[in-house]
Parts: C-alpha cells; sequence; structure tokens
C-alpha cells in the first residue's frame, strides 16, 4: 500500500513502478517541504528555492556550452553542490547526505583556488565590464546574475532555517567564480571586454 505522504503517486503497469509527474496537491497554491510542512508557493523559503532552481538551469546550460572538458567538469560539480544547498533549504537532506556532501569549508576553498588560477591567466581588472560579447560569455554572466539572486533569498531565509554561515560564503564565492570564468571564456574566445567608462 503506497503511504499518503508520498510526494507522488505511484501506478502499477507492466510490472514496473512509474512515478507520476503530476500530484494535484499544489494546486491551491501550497507545497511540501521537508517533513511534509506545507507552505506557500509564494514563501520566502519557496523563492530561495526557485532562485537555486534557476542558477543550477543556468549552470548547465553554460556546461553545454562549447568550452574546455576542465571547465565543464567544474560547473557539473558546481551543479551537484547546488542541490546540496537546495536540501538543506527544502529541510529534506538525509544523514547520508549531510554526512558525506554537506558543503564545507573546502567547498569555498575550492573555488577561491579555481579563481586564482583563472585570474592568474588574466589582464589586471581596472574598470567595470559590460556583460556580452559572445553567447558563452553571456550565459556566463547570466548564470552569475542569478546566483547573485539566489544569495539574496538564501540571506533573507538562512536565519529561519538555521543554516550553517558556510553556504552563504559559498555562493558569494561561487559568483565571483562566474565573474572570473566569464572574463576567461572572453579570453578563450578572443573577445574584447566592453569596458563601461564614464567619458
Amino acid at each position: 500500500m503506497l503511504k499518503k505522504n508520498w510526494p507522488a503517486l505511484a501506478v502499477l503497469a507492466n510490472y514496473k513502478i512509474f512515478m507520476k509527474i503530476y500530484t494535484k496537491t499544489g494546486d491551491q497554491g501550497e507545497t511540501s517541504l521537508g517533513k511534509g510542512r506545507r507552505v506557500s508557493k509564494a514563501d520566502p523559503v519557496i523563492e530561495c528555492l526557485g532562485s537555486l532552481d534557476e542558477l543550477n538551469a543556468y549552470l548547465g546550460w553554460l556546461a553545454d556550452s562549447k568550452i574546455t572538458a576542465a571547465r565543464t567538469r567544474e560547473l557539473k560539480e558546481i551543479q551537484r553542490r547546488i542541490f546540496v544547498i537546495g536540501s538543506l533549504v527544502a529541510d529534506c537532506a538525509t544523514k547520508k547526505l549531510k554526512e558525506n556532501y554537506n558543503i564545507a569549508l573546502a567547498d569555498v576553498t575550492n573555488l577561491e583556488l579555481m579563481i586564482d588560477q583563472l585570474t592568474a591567466e588574466l589582464e589586471p581588472l581596472e574598470h567595470f565590464i559590460l556583460p556580452g560579447g559572445h553567447v558563452v560569455v553571456s550565459r556566463c554572466h547570466l548564470a552569475r546574475a542569478v546566483c547573485r539572486r539566489a544569495e539574496r533569498r538564501l540571506v533573507a531565509v538562512a536565519g529561519e532555517i538555521g543554516l550553517a554561515k558556510v553556504v552563504l560564503e559559498y555562493l558569494n564565492r561561487l559568483s565571483d567564480y562566474l565573474f572570473t570564468l566569464a572574463r576567461w571564456l572572453a579570453k578563450q574566445q578572443q573577445i574584447d571586454e566592453s569596458e563601461w567608462r564614464v567619458d
């Protein structure tokens, strides 16, 4: 017998269990968080989860672009970290996930190392830069902007959900990584950066 608190209905077909995508449990504008807690879809926690989901989609789009294998691997690993953050925000992270995949200071340090490696190949930054110049660069800047929004949403709910400070640090550093990656991608594509100046 199916448990009543399952997030989706399972149906038996050809001796296989299939999970239905639609549950109809959100038709009245509410959804479930961890431990079955029901909240409005306009709840700040849901807004935060939505921004994290959007960020992950942009990271996937960027990873699917024509960039190096090393950069693609980095982005895929970052996507996994964003899923971990989402599970922490939604209060549905399992004990195993927390023990083996939780966001730690080493993850922040790793982003800083990647930023330093990319920066070493770039000219010093002396002006603000306008996003654009190449489609891959623009995708990276879109991911950066969404990352900033996700960070703001996370700050708004961090105290309420008891989120560890290191998670906020990770998102903050991730936007720095994406900005630096956008500059590095522009150099790889031999695109001149469009500097913002007040003439």
